[in-house]
């Protein structure tokens, strides 16, 4: 009997079960179905059209299938996105003029969360008889006229940084708009702003419509990142600028100050969860604000957005965008993730997108810790808030918690744990970790502590950030923190003091590699050494949105009108400032050429003259800076190019096994080698025997030069240039040159698989320095 009444209740649970089963399988999810670039010169509504009838091909009804369509990408990209079942996209990624079928996902990519041009040598000097004529900024005209396209969260257009005060009129070639939204009209574009737009499909699709609470349905930002980023790349001069606390302080600027911005807003608060963890951005709203920008006009396209699963660039919305901007000779600078430091950890890989990691200044911002033994243990913070002068009671965490925290919480400081009996008048040393920093700040305070120590756990090591406290208070690295610990375990009574906070410049080693900053080696093309370059990264100043709060959470209520931000989405607009003066200075450069002068001008030595460091002193490498720090000055004459075509990187898409990126081209029955791509740097992958390299160099430096050929190899390996030296009679001429690379032989078997040693190889006529990295494994 009892087995019967089982069987029975299984038999109604699958008659539950089985329809819901069923709806899964019918679930409609957002894909992009791409078919490559235009072909012919059909009408914006013969494309909607097309499109419909592959809709309609898969979907019941006529009806189904336009209120399935999203996006219709019409302008240089040819495709579209929609609502479809696994299995409908199934179907279409069979038709043959289909290159891919991409799902979209809403984890895929998010946001990649001012001293620093003066720091690189591009300070704008105040008074024009300082200035020379070589000065970038005044050959470029500080970027007048260039249009960089910002893909963000949008912009907050009343700062300062924005002002389109002497600025002339705006490009005729322009053909975007300014739409308007939720607090935004087109009176908040100017001769700055030339055009905002935002895209939210994809988003709604997924989440349903906006909470117009936590974000605002128009290019208004209500973050912060999206404001920081564009004034990063184009703000005016403000002086006086400061973080929250007056720190910082100083003028501030973008990179190129009289380029015309345009704002995508294409990335959006996530639901129920504080600002602080990032905003989303769909890759469909992504491809629909790129194709866009390619038809409006820019010359520049800056993404600070990633994954953190790299995947086949066909797959990529991020590459398939920028692909086609290539097409049409526009540079896309794109941030390289802070997942690092563990390796293959790279974002935007593709060779037609510059890479961009992230390293520091020389600007730090102290806020030491004085024990009662008299010693001292360095620490940072931009708290506004100081102690008397004198020693306070410190204690830890788990002295003063109430008895109700779980063993493993009882240093973390987290809300409603400290007993205010305990933690009045003390300085609270607080683990980080489970909870934002601020976050324990705030429940120190609550308790009646009178400052706050936040030490890192083994996992965070030495990455430290100058947190805006709301009571006096400093960070300190772990091995600092053992220190602290071991005084308060050690003392019978333990005092200390937080000196206040203070901002210091020239400091030193800088730059070195930020610890967040992903690493290679290129997960999708071992061939393309990734990161291409490094640029400044870690605490920029920059303009903020008065709709957030200097740390973006709900419970700060301050308004700042600039912020201390660090991620490899700061160093990203570095370098597309630095693309807009170069086309600026060279406005018929291909975008390889303009990637290429700033690989081949960086440096690899900091301000003590030694080699690049990670930020706890370790040696870095190309799989951390690329080809070392981007020096704009040198980029604006770097001699020689490396260029490409945009039948070049169809070729190595051939090569790559992606035969089918332009329907207008066909793959040779023997492409070249992906590792032949003529790129300004060398990646060789699990060499065996002997590898030959083929690039070629264009000059663009004097008219009669002779180069000469130089090598520093990686370790363990030979590598010989043929021929050594290349002789140029004119602007433009071409000259082809082969790299090649061999293990010497008691290298076998002594490098573990995947290890790589790294050098480079340099052009020198005596002025210019053409430097290119190589990166090599064995098999």
């Amino acid at each position: 009997m009892a087995l019967m009444m089982n069987n029975s209740r299984a038999f109604f649970f699958l008659l539950i079960l089985l329809p819901l089963l069923s709806s899964c399988a019918d679930q409609k999810q957002v894909y992009i179905v791409y078919f490559g670039h235009h072909s012919g010169e059909k009408t914006f509504q013969e494309i909607e059209e097309n499109h419909y009838s592959y809709l309609s091909s898969v979907k019941l009804t006529a009806e189904d299938a336009r209120s399935s369509l999203i996006y219709s990408y019409k302008h240089s990209i040819n495709g579209f996105a929609a609502l479809l079942t696994p299995d409908e996209a199934s179907k279409l990624s069979k038709m043959d003029e289909v290159v891919s079928v991409l799902r979209s996902h809403p984890k895929k990519y998010s946001l990649h969360t001012t001293r620093s041009w003066e720091f690189v040598g591009l300070e704008e000097r105040t008074k024009p008889y300082f200035m020379k004529k070589e000065d970038l900024l005044l050959k470029s005209k500080y970027g007048n006229d260039v249009i960089v396209g910002m893909l963000d969260n949008g912009v907050w257009p009343e700062s300062k940084s924005f002002s389109d005060e002497g600025m002339g009129l705006v490009p005729p070639r322009w053909n975007g708009i300014c739409q308007s939204g939720d607090a935004f009209n087109s009176s908040n574009c100017n001769k700055k702003i030339i055009g905002a737009r935002y895209y939210i499909k994809g988003y709604e699709a997924y989440y349903g419509p906006l909470n117009r609470t936590i974000d605002y349905l128009s290019p208004r930002d209500k973050d912060g990142h999206g404001t920081h980023t564009a004034s990063t790349v184009g703000g005016r001069r403000v002086p006086n600028a400061s973080a929250i606390g007056g720190f910082a302080r100083g003028t501030a600027s973008g990179g190129a100050p009289l380029v015309r911005l345009a704002i995508y807003k294409v990335c959006w608060a996530v639901p129920g969860v504080e600002k602080d963890v990032g905003n989303i951005c769909f890759e469909e709203d992504m491809l629909a604000a790129m194709d866009d920008a390619i038809a409006d006009g820019v010359d520049v396209i800056s993404i600070s957005i990633g994954t953190s699963k790299p995947m086949p660039y066909t797959d990529d919305g991020i590459a398939v965008g920028a692909f086609h901007a290539l097409k049409k000779n526009i540079v896309v600078s794109c941030s390289a993730g802070n997942s690092g430091p563990a390796p293959s950890t790279l974002s935007n890989l593709a060779p037609w997108i510059i890479t961009v990691g992230a390293s520091t200044i020389d600007r730090a911002f102290v806020a030491p810790v004085e024990l009662g033994n008299g010693k001292k243990i360095p620490g940072v913070a931009v708290t506004p808030h100081y102690l008397e002068k004198k020693m306070y009671p410190l204690v830890h965490a788990a002295q003063i918690v109430n008895a109700n925290v779980p063993k493993n919480e009882t240093m973390l400081c987290l809300p409603g744990s400290l007993s205010p009996k305990k933690a009045k008048g003390k300085i609270v040393f607080c683990l980080r970790g489970a909870g934002s920093r601020i976050g324990k700040d705030l429940e120190v305070k609550r308790a009646g502590g009178i400052g706050i120590i936040t030490g890192n756990n083994k996992e965070i090591g030495d990455e430290l950030y100058p947190d805006p406290h709301f009571i006096p208070g400093t960070g300190v690295t772990y091995e600092n923190a053992v220190k602290l610990f071991k005084y308060i375990r050690s003392t019978k009574k333990p005092m200390a003091y937080i000196v206040p906070s203070t901002t210091v410049i020239h400091t030193k080693p800088a730059p070195s590699m930020a610890i967040f900053s992903s690493r290679g080696p290129n997960t999708i093309s071992p061939d393309i050494l990734k990161p291409d370059i490094t640029a400044p990264g870690v605490n920029i100043l920059a303009a903020w949105s008065e709709g957030s709060s200097p740390t973006k959470l709900d419970i700060d209520h301050r308004v700042a009108k600039y912020n201390l931000l660090s991620g490899t989405s700061m160093a990203c607009p570095h370098i597309a400032a630095t693309c807009a003066l170069l086309k600026a200075i060279h406005p018929k450069w291909s975008s390889a050429a303009i990637r290429s002068a700033l690989i081949t001008s960086a440096g690899l030595n900091n301000n003590e003259g030694n080699l690049i460091t990670d930020e706890i002193g370790n040696p870095a490498n190309s799989f951390q800076f690329g080809s070392g720090h981007f020096r704009p000055t040198k980029a604006a004459d770097p001699g020689l190019v490396y260029d490409a075509s945009y039948k070049d990187y169809l070729l190595f898409l051939c090569g790559s096994g992606i035969k089918n990126a332009d329907s207008s081209f066909s793959c040779p029955e023997n492409p070249p080698r992906p590792v032949n791509l003529n790129y300004p740097s060398v990646a060789i992958p699990k060499l065996k025997g002997t590898v030959t390299v083929q690039r070629a160099v264009t000059n663009v430096g004097s008219s009669r030069s002779v180069y000469f050929a130089s090598v520093k190899p990686p370790a363990g390996f030979k590598v010989e240039i043929w021929p050594p030296i290349l002789f140029f009679h004119s602007v433009g001429q071409k000259k082809k040159f082969s790299i090649t690379v061999k293990a010497h032989s008691e290298m076998e078997g002594k490098m573990e698989m995947d290890e790589y040693a790294f050098g480079w190889y340099t052009w020198f006529d005596g002025i210019h320095n053409v430097r290119s990295p190589i990166a090599v494994s064995v098999a």
